[in-house]
């Protein structure tokens, strides 16, 4: 009987820690997404009212657009030719080789062009942004700016969530330019599509309610990088290593919440159509 009430009690007391865990964890969930939602609601507010630091806004926009250029250009490029090469392959199988050119711009233009350009500035925009603040969150640069009656939030965040939004719907342009020139050499050359049947067919396919629909993508993306960017600067701690780790868990999350929204956002446009 001993033992019979002893195991009992044992099943209990793992009982009640797995629903305290539980319970734990979905308070500190829920916590953590209204401590978001509140910076997200002060960043907007901020970015509503002036000042508008101009300058920090072009010095951001130059970081992100002027020399995010040519790795954009060339990841654009090769996207866009193998992406022609695969689907001009099994195109050919049912003699509509010249396709492929339609169908790698109808890609880029919805989906490959914005999701792959998010990708780019998060990994290197989006990194840097998280570095570069928690670096002075970790130094007390930040405390420094609110003792001298700054607010981080208007002179970090506010410059770099403009910067974003305003160059990532450029950075997609030139992706999707790359990437489908790459697509008329890959067709022209290894297809034997001529270019006037290419740009026919392309012209056919794609409308500018695809291109829109992906730059619709790019303008939310960019929010999403520099929010999430900034928000885990401002919550480094730890010195170096809370950099390091602040960098990291940025990036991980920044690429997974774009997968997350490029689907919401896809739906609701399909739908919508």
């Amino acid at each position: 009987m001993a033992a019979d009430g002893s195991g009992l009690m044992t099943n209990q007391n793992f009982l009640v820690t797995g629903i305290s865990a539980i319970g734990k964890y979905l308070v500190n969930l829920v916590e953590g997404l209204g401590s978001f939602l509140t910076f997200v609601y002060y960043v907007l507010r901020e970015a509503a009212h002036p000042p508008f630091r101009s300058r920090l806004i072009f010095q951001q926009m130059y970081f992100i657009g002027n020399e995010s250029t040519f790795i954009i250009l060339l990841c654009g490029f090769f996207i866009g030719a193998a992406v022609t090469l695969q689907v001009g392959t099994v195109f050919t199988l049912f003699g509509a080789q010249s396709m492929a050119g339609a169908a790698n711009a109808k890609a880029l233009a919805r989906e490959l062009s914005p999701l792959m350009a998010g990708f780019l500035i998060a990994g290197r925009g989006g990194a840097a942004m998280t570095a570069e603040i928690s670096t002075m969150k970790v130094n007390e640069q930040i405390d420094a700016m609110e003792a001298m009656a700054v607010d981080p939030v208007g002179y970090l965040v506010v410059p770099r969530l403009v910067a974003a939004v305003l160059m990532l719907p450029l950075l997609v342009a030139l992706f999707n330019i790359s990437g489908q020139f790459a697509s008329l050499l890959v067709a022209t050359n290894i297809f034997d599509i001529d270019i006037g049947t290419f740009f026919d067919k392309m012209l056919k396919i794609v409308s500018w309610h695809d291109v829109w629909a992906g730059l619709q993508k790019s303008l939310i993306f960019g929010a999403i990088i520099a929010i999430l960017a900034c928000r885990f600067g401002l919550n480094a701690s730890g010195g170096a290593k809370g950099v390091g780790q602040a960098t990291t868990n940025a990036v991980v999350t920044m690429l997974l919440v774009l997968l997350g929204v490029d689907f919401v956002i896809t739906y609701l446009q399909i739908v919508v159509q």
